[in-house]
């Protein structure tokens, strides 16, 4: 009995190996699989021939490129295997990095557009190793999707038509103008297609405000004009032609742009109260970080600053239903406005010129009365637009170039009524859309909702004065935000696509009295 059974044993033994020795070796070896399903072979081939041909590209180009170059492939696969860790670094980082000057790392990108490109790679070859697995994450057209298509197309192949049709030279600030919107559709995409869980948005959101936090004290010290951080930014920050901002005591910190600052700490506001209106745990930080981005926005030192603060504050009362906000947030502006009154007393003494007004709006009305507004208005180029170049170049300024510093203003220069149209559709359909998600979701997806009906409130009033849709910084931030509110609705039981109107009135915020 025993004899038989171990010969039957060998019998079957040696026909399994007679399988697999028959067997084409590379489906025997894609049949063995990681403990994610991913095929082990594939994935390590494809890690292996990534890491030899950047390791070859960058062997000719020096150690400064070289530890880039290994720093890129260690990120790669680390976004490979763990989407989520490319969504927590573009958060962290790009607030703290964008105002380091375009080309300092590699040619033509900020620091943190070369980090946005590095993760979209990694969630690339991430999805292209889950193929076989039937892991792969369907990148579904949403709504949201489609408004942000809309304006980046009226922004840059419209407009590039136009030019070649009229015969126009398309000069390189026109393609990195057109590309604006579409660099962050990609940043949208980022943060859409990294998160999965309820967890994992709430991750992002508190990253979000400790990067916000950390701005905010950069901000606040360059304000009162503290000697190792203005050194410091000096150092390795531009400056943009913010010249002023030294004397006036102006918060650029690591944006190197005072209004971005204050869009930034605005929005992590609206984050904060979110999670104020929902939960009552972390309540202290959360009303200790709170009164700093408060403080924050007053040390940038920006009157549109100033006005998004409020419209924000205002916005977030109203979608809370708690008129309260505005009476608690007061006495923080008003402490703020004390602490820096040297700020302050800079910014009002410009109403003491000739002209009775500051020197920066005599100079963007002037720039605005004298060389846009005459071509955009003659021979119906507000139809279709001037150029996506929004500057023109001068040797009387310190950057070298004058901006529009208008926001509608320069969506018709750049693409005319189209363009117009499909920002205000932008803007009228994901308000409607997270309006209804921060009405319903009460989790870290209702958070990320209210945060980005905030944020799309101050920037459509705002683009009244600057062009406030694409500043560094605080526009990732926002198109991060429509990404992770995205995610948490398609990935859970709040479809944003498919609540009415009625379930606005009828679900209030958690927690609303």
């Amino acid at each position: 009995m025993t004899w038989s059974f171990c010969r039957a044993n060998n019998r079957e033994a040696e026909a399994v190996r007679a399988s697999i020795d028959e067997r084409p070796l590379p489906g025997f070896l894609l049949s063995w699989r990681t403990r994610e399903g991913q095929p082990l072979v594939l994935s390590s081939v494809a890690l292996v021939s990534v890491a030899c041909v950047a390791g070859v590209a960058i062997a000719c180009l020096g150690t400064a490129h070289l530890i880039i170059g290994v720093a890129a492939i260690a990120l790669v696969t680390a976004v490979a295997l763990r989407p989520p860790v490319g969504v927590y670094l573009l958060i962290v980082v790009t607030p703290l990095v964008a105002g380091i000057d375009r080309g300092s790392m590699v040619p033509l990108l900020r620091p943190n557009e070369l980090l946005d490109v590095i993760i979209g790679a990694g969630l690339v070859v991430g999805g292209l190793l889950r193929m076989r697995s039937g892991a792969i994450p369907q990148l579904r057209i949403k709504p949201v999707d489609r408004t942000i298509l809309l304006v980046a197309v009226t922004s840059s192949i419209i407009p590039l038509a136009w030019m070649l049709l009229r015969g126009q030279t398309i000069e390189s600030d026109d393609l990195l103008y057109s590309v604006m919107v579409w660099k962050y559709y990609g940043v949208y995409l980022i943060a859409r297609m990294s998160v999965r869980t309820d967890k994992e948005i709430r991750n992002c959101l508190w990253l979000s405000m400790v990067a916000a936090a950390i701005v905010s004290i950069i901000a606040i010290l360059q304000s009162l004009n503290v000697s190792f951080v203005t050194g410091f930014l000096g150092k390795y920050y531009v400056d943009y032609g913010y010249a002023a901002s030294v004397s006036e005591g102006r918060g650029g910190a690591t944006l190197s742009l005072p209004i971005a600052v204050a869009d930034l700490l605005t929005f992590n506001l609206a984050i904060a109260v979110g999670f104020l209106a929902r939960s009552r745990s972390y309540r202290r930080v959360l009303v200790v970080m709170s009164v700093l981005f408060v403080i924050g926005v007053l040390s940038a030192g920006e009157f549109s600053g100033v006005i998004g603060l409020l419209l924000g504050i205002v916005v977030m009362a109203v979608v809370t239903h708690r008129a309260r906000l505005v009476a608690l947030l007061a006495p923080v502006l008003v402490v703020g406005a004390l602490l820096l009154r040297s700020v302050v007393g800079a910014r009002l003494s410009g109403f003491q010129s000739a002209s009775g007004l500051p020197n920066s709006w005599s100079e963007r009305w002037w720039a605005l009365t004298t060389i846009f507004w005459p071509q955009l208005f003659s021979h119906g180029n507000f139809i279709l637009g001037v150029r996506p170049a929004a500057r023109v170049a001068t040797a009387s300024r310190a950057a070298g170039y004058i901006w529009i510093e208008s926001g509608y203003t320069w969506l018709l220069w750049a693409g005319g009524i189209p363009l117009l149209v499909a920002f205000m559709y932008f803007l009228w359909k994901n308000v409607h859309l997270n309006l209804a998600v921060a009405r319903v979701a009460r989790d870290s997806t209702g958070v990320a909702a209210f945060a980005v009906v905030v944020a799309l409130s101050v920037v459509g009033v705002l683009m009244i004065i600057d062009p406030h849709l694409t500043y560094r910084g605080s526009a990732d931030l926002m198109f991060v935000l429509l990404g992770l509110a995205t995610a948490g609705a398609e990935r859970t039981d709040v479809p944003n696509s498919s609540i009415s109107s009625s379930s606005l009135r009828a679900q209030p915020v958690a927690g609303a009295p």
